[in-house]
């Protein structure tokens, strides 16, 4: 049994046509600002080290974070220091032990 295709209203398919084109521009500008904001974030420069932290003879920062009341930095010799908040009071080390 062959069926005999029905007419579609020409307003329908131009309502459907321009959602389609609307939601393929809206992807399109998405995908843009997601690309950019990836752009600009990852090729920030690294914050620098506050002053105020005064680092042992030697020891070199890798990373920072901080803390409520605390400041942490990781060293190229495989040490967390962390110091209070005025930066010169070393409130623990933690030596990091890595499989060789």
């Amino acid at each position: 049994m062959e069926e005999t295709p029905q007419s579609v209203d020409p307003a329908l398919l131009r309502y459907l046509k321009t959602l389609v084109t609307a939601l393929t521009g809206v992807m399109i500008v998405g995908l843009v600002a997601v690309v950019w904001l990836l752009v600009t974030r990852l090729s920030a420069d690294v914050p620098p080290l506050p002053e105020r932290i005064t680092l042992p003879a030697g020891a070199r920062a890798q990373a920072f974070t901080q803390g409520e009341g605390w400041f942490a930095v990781v060293t190229e010799d495989a040490r967390i220091l962390i110091f209070g908040r005025d930066g010169a009071t070393l409130l623990q080390e933690i030596e990091i032990s890595t499989p060789d």
